[in-house]
């Protein structure tokens, strides 16, 4: 079968996926919460005929399609988890959920690997191998992948290379963007909690102004990019939470802050909490006061591994010709499907949801956000088509 009746069969799936993508968008569920979600997964892949793990991870879903006979097993990856933020949309298909919303695609994620499933189960039985379908929770922020690891979803059969996709309004709806070697930067978190001495607003010089401490070590951490690392290695240090003091006429005795800290270099991600702390501690002791400071390694960058990469750019140009797709920078957005790609060969490619109307240009977390649903048995056929493509060249080999 070639991969362009593979995308015509997807697209005779569309009112599917759409109907499947707005029921998600409608029932949001935050992480480790996508006990619905979870449950309409399973139902379908139940009914495909195909081995089914649940509580994977908490609430992740694994389904297994197994080949005629022994050979490689290659993983397809969606996430399931809403953001927790309000949905400012007027469609008929905005969220019913008060505070929870899929500004970030993964409804359409799952409901493309659905797709995908489909089409693949209804081709049959691979002749050699395996293809393992992977519906993951938590990953805004909660390393849902991890604790989908840390459960075996890469063992039984054992997982020898794994792709994903992420939808992307920056990209015309039928585009791919893709990246060799570091896709997606690292993304940690940092608490910083500079501590004082609170006193009268109108006596500072008996105080120790942790609000104006904080002021400064704020701005004292923008040097790092600017000062303290090579101009060639991209890193961003955002402070994006600040709680502190009371009321106008008193002086704060301890501000906290919360901020996160990405970077495309595994090397340079082991030196930030050195280099911050550094800065951390000589202002805040220029001043008389002191802190705490907590660095959590959250997500590792994103590898993707070169022949994968060569395999999805091999399968867009089949299925939608060879100017559909191109190489992009790195993001420096973070993805837990970097804990995926540290322990197996991996692919992440981004797929094209805007054409260029007002509805689809927000930007992903935007309260706004929404994408165009032709790009929805695209990113099915594209899914498929890299595991077929993967499956036959290790055949080949």
């Amino acid at each position: 079968m070639s991969y362009q009746h593979l995308l015509e069969l997807a697209d005779g799936m569309k009112e599917q996926l759409v109907a499947w993508r707005r029921d998600f968008h409608r029932h949001p569920e935050i992480g480790f919460e996508e006990f619905r979600t979870s449950a309409i997964v399973a139902d379908h892949l139940h009914s495909l005929g195909l081995e089914v793990k649940t509580q994977v991870g908490q609430t992740g879903v694994v389904g297994l399609l197994r080949g005629k006979g022994p050979g490689p097993t290659i993983a397809l990856r969606a996430d399931m988890d809403a953001l927790p933020i309000h949905d400012m949309k007027a469609a008929d298909y905005r969220s019913l959920a008060e505070g929870k919303a899929h500004l970030c695609g993964h409804d359409a994620h799952t409901s493309m690997l659905m797709g995908a499933a489909s089409l693949l189960s209804g081709l049959g039985q691979p002749e050699q191998g395996n293809i393992k379908f992977i519906f993951q929770p938590a990953e805004e922020g909660l390393a849902g992948a991890k604790a989908m690891m840390e459960d075996g979803v890469l063992e039984l059969p054992k997982v020898d290379a794994i792709a994903g996709l992420h939808v992307f309004p920056g990209l015309d709806t039928g585009t791919i963007g893709i990246t060799k070697g570091v896709a997606f930067a690292s993304a940690d978190g940092i608490s910083i909690t500079i501590i004082g001495k609170g006193g009268h607003a109108a006596r500072p010089n008996e105080a120790i102004d942790a609000i104006a401490i904080a002021a400064q070590v704020i701005a004292a951490l923008q040097n790092i990019a600017s000062r303290m690392v090579d101009p060639l290695e991209p890193v961003v240090v955002t402070i994006g939470k600040i709680e502190g003091g009371s009321i106008g006429a008193a002086i704060a005795s301890e501000v906290k802050m919360l901020g996160t800290v990405r970077t495309l270099s595994p090397t340079l991600r082991a030196q930030m909490p050195g280099l911050l702390e550094r800065i951390i501690r000589g202002v805040t002791e220029s001043f008389g006061a002191a802190y705490a400071f907590d660095y959590h390694m959250n997500y590792p960058v994103v590898q993707n591994d070169g022949a994968m990469v060569d395999q999805v750019t091999a399968a867009s140009e089949e299925l939608f010709g060879r100017t559909c797709w191109s190489s992009i920078k790195p993001s420096t957005g973070g993805e837990d499907f970097a804990f995926y790609s540290e322990a197996v060969p991996g692919v992440f490619f981004r797929l094209g949801t805007g054409n260029g109307d007002a509805r689809t240009r927000f930007p992903l977390h935007n309260a706004y956000f929404d994408l165009d649903e032709a790009a929805l048995p695209l990113g099915s056929a594209m899914l498929s088509a890299v595991a077929l493509r993967y499956l036959a060249h290790a055949a080949n080999d």
